[in-house]
C-alpha cells in the first residue's frame, strides 16, 4: 500500500506509523510528505527515514481552494492507495475529498462526535467531560465527523490541564492510528454509510474498540 501523508507540526503520529513500516507490522511505503509549514520538525523526521518531502507555501495560492489544486497535482502523481493526515491543520477543501473519496483518514484527539474542531483537549476540560480520547476516521466534508474506524477512551483527571491531557491521549494516538492503518492495508476495513467494520477484529473492548492487535 502506498500512502501520503500530510503534516503540520512535529510529526511524533508519523513517527510512530514510520516505525510500524520499518518494523514489519504494516504493509505499506510512505511514498511523500507533505507540509504546508516549513518549519515542521515532521519534515526533519521523514528526511532522516528516506522519505521524500514537500513543502507547499500557502502564502503563494490566493484561496483555499487554489492550494489544494497544487496539493492534488502533487499527490495525484504519487498515486497512493491512501493519504493519512498526521497533524494537519488545515481544512481541506470539497474538491480534494472528492477527488480523493474514501482514501483520506484522520485522527483527532476527542471522541467523535464530541469535542470537534480545535483545541479539543481543552474543549473536554473546560466542559467537564469526565472521559476523552481519541478517533481515527475517514474524512468527509464535514469536519472531524468522517465515520469512524476506532477510538480509544482516556479519563479526564480532576487536575488535568490541556498539556497533561493532551499527552495522555498521544500515547493512545501513537498505538490506534498505526493500528488502523495496518487494517486497511490488510483489507480488512468495511465502510456501509457511516458504520466501519474491521473483519476479524475483536470488538466490545475498553479502552479501545475495536481492540488493538498489534500496537
Amino acid at each position: 500500500m502506498n500512502i501520503v501523508v500530510l503534516i503540520s507540526g512535529r510529526g511524533s503520529n508519523l513517527q510512530a506509523i514510520i516505525k510500524g513500516i520499518e518494523e514489519g507490522l504494516i504493509k505499506a511505503r510512505i511514498s511523500l510528505v507533505i507540509s504546508n509549514k516549513k518549519s515542521a520538525k515532521g519534515l526533519e523526521i521523514a528526511k532522516r527515514h528516506g522519505i521524500k518531502t514537500v513543502f507547499i507555501n500557502p502564502k503563494e495560492f490566493l484561496s483555499r481552494e487554489e492550494y489544494d489544486s497544487k496539493l492534488i497535482e502533487v499527490i495525484s502523481k504519487e498515486n497512493p492507495d491512501l493519504i493519512v493526515l498526521a497533524g494537519y491543520m488545515r481544512i481541506l477543501s470539497s474538491k480534494f475529498i472528492d477527488t480523493f473519496e474514501g482514501k483520506i483518514v484522520n485522527i483527532h484527539p476527542s471522541l467523535i462526535p464530541s469535542f470537534q474542531g480545535l483545541n479539543a483537549q481543552k474543549q473536554a476540560i473546560e466542559f467537564g467531560a469526565k472521559f476523552s480520547g481519541c478517533t481515527v476516521h475517514f474524512v468527509t466534508k464535514e469536519l472531524d465527523n468522517g465515520p469512524i474506524i476506532i477510538q480509544a477512551v482516556v479519563p479526564v483527571l480532576p487536575d488535568d490541564t490541556e498539556e497533561t491531557l493532551s499527552n495522555r491521549i498521544l500515547q493512545y494516538e501513537h498505538r490506534v492510528y498505526p493500528q488502523a492503518i495496518k487494517w486497511i492495508s490488510e483489507g480488512r476495513v468495511q465502510v456501509e454509510g457511516r458504520k466501519v467494520i474491521v473483519k476479524d477484529a475483536k470488538y466490545g473492548t475498553i479502552p479501545v474498540n475495536p481492540s488493538l492487535e498489534d500496537f
